[in-house]
């Protein structure tokens, strides 16, 4: 299994759509910055095929550091949470199937 950077997405698109690799830089940032900036605004995302991202509220919690045993209290947070599309879903499928 291998890890992709934003470079390497971008140097594809950028070859797959015979465009500046600084310009298709520009575009993925912004567009990545969208997401960020809407999230961060309690908005849910929704990619027809591709997925939806959510923002969930976790609630303040008690914790306990397992070497210690001390209490911790775990203050209220904010999650992304992805759920796939129906294409991801289908294409992640085949490939574990191949394996």
């Amino acid at each position: 299994m291998a890890t992709i950077t934003k470079k390497e997405i971008v140097d594809r698109i950028a070859k797959r759509k015979n465009t500046k690799y600084s310009t298709t830089k520009t575009i993925v940032q912004c567009f990545l910055n969208e997401i960020i900036s809407e999230l961060a605004k309690g908005n849910r995302l929704e990619f027809r095929d591709f997925g939806v991202f959510e923002v969930r509220e976790m609630t303040p919690r008690a914790a306990q550091n397992p070497k210690t045993l001390e209490r911790i209290e775990v203050p209220a947070k904010r999650r992304v949470k992805f759920k796939m599309g129906r294409v991801m879903r289908e294409r992640m499928n085949v490939k574990a199937v191949k394996r």
